[in-house]
């Protein structure tokens, strides 16, 4: 990668207007985070402790749980560390990993999700070829395949962002290194590159979400050809979860990168949002409403010694 940049670090100004809120916003995130990683660290525990929860669908929540543990862990240590009164300095070589494992574990999230929508058509349209579809290794190709996609759109972005030249300010009016931000400080025209980055961040996206309406209108007319009430009732329950998780992730990137006139404050609001506050409610989305998991996650506590015997 090619760089003519005289900037060796860059200072991140954080969430614009909560100068005087830093102790709150400190105690805040952080309750965030930590609650974050204990509640997918249990679901990786209670889907790995459970030989009745290794089937394809909760493969891939076991993923999306990884996902779920690092996609905060990218931006949240630097946050906090300057929250608490430390130097809000990050080095060039910092600022390019933000990005890059942002828009990574971000654009592996939005492939995984597409891809549980493609399970959860296949287990309801095609009950009986399930197993064949869903196989091991497709299951395994399917994995991979998010990760190595995620990477290449992140390297992509990447690339874009910081073949620029920063020669000038580096004071970041963000809480991390993310393209919008990043550009303004270039030293050149940046205009052709933004159109570029507004296409690649936009469309993929948007690709996703079209391919997971296209499974679950599929999945909706096939519910609706069940006559019993209780199987119609079960399978909306299987896919309400991954619908509510689906809404939560896809609205934070339409209000951030595909709004016209970016507005600072908002877009780190609701970035906060995407980073912490989402990944922390994916594991109560995916246990509430689920007995398999809910009962696991009991007897995983109760090893722990956090419930008694008895429930």
């Amino acid at each position: 990668m090619r760089n003519t940049s005289v900037v060796t670090e860059f200072i991140l100004l954080g969430i614009p207007h909560t100068e005087e809120l830093e102790t709150m916003l400190f105690v805040l995130f952080l309750s965030f985070y930590i609650f974050t990683l204990v509640g997918n660290l249990l679901i990786l525990l209670a889907i790995v402790s459970s030989t009745q929860l290794h089937t394809p669908m909760y493969f891939f929540l076991c993923q999306l749980s990884v996902c779920d543990i690092f996609f905060p862990s990218v931006s949240s240590p630097k946050m906090l560390f300057y929250l608490s009164g430390h130097s809000r300095a990050i080095s060039y070589a910092g600022c390019v990993s933000q990005l890059f494992f942002y828009h990574f574990l971000g654009c592996t999230e939005c492939f995984l999700y597409t891809v549980m929508a493609y399970d959860r058509f296949a287990a309801i349209c095609h009950p009986l070829r399930y197993q064949v579809i869903m196989s091991h290794r497709a299951c395994a190709t399917l994995a991979m395949g998010t990760s190595f996609f995620g990477c290449i759109q992140a390297t992509f972005l990447s690339t874009l962002t910081f073949q620029l030249p920063y020669c000038g300010p580096n004071e970041v009016d963000y809480f991390f290194c993310d393209i919008p931000v990043m550009l303004k400080l270039a030293c050149a025209d940046t205009s052709a590159l933004e159109m570029v980055g507004f296409i690649s961040v936009g469309l993929m996206p948007l690709s996703c979400f079209f391919l997971i309406l296209t499974s679950y209108s599929r999945i909706v007319y096939s519910i609706l050809q069940i006559r019993s009430a209780e199987g119609q009732q079960r399978a909306f329950s299987t896919c309400s979860a991954h619908l509510t998780a689906i809404l939560l992730f896809y609205m934070p990137v339409v209000l951030i990168y595909l709004r016209p006139t970016p507005s600072p404050w908002l877009d780190a609001t609701v970035q906060v949002l995407n980073n912490l506050v989402t990944p922390m409610l994916n594991p109560l989305i995916y246990s509430l409403r689920n007995k398999e998991v809910k009962l696991s996650l009991r007897k995983v506590l109760h090893q722990l010694g956090f419930l008694p015997e008895k429930l």
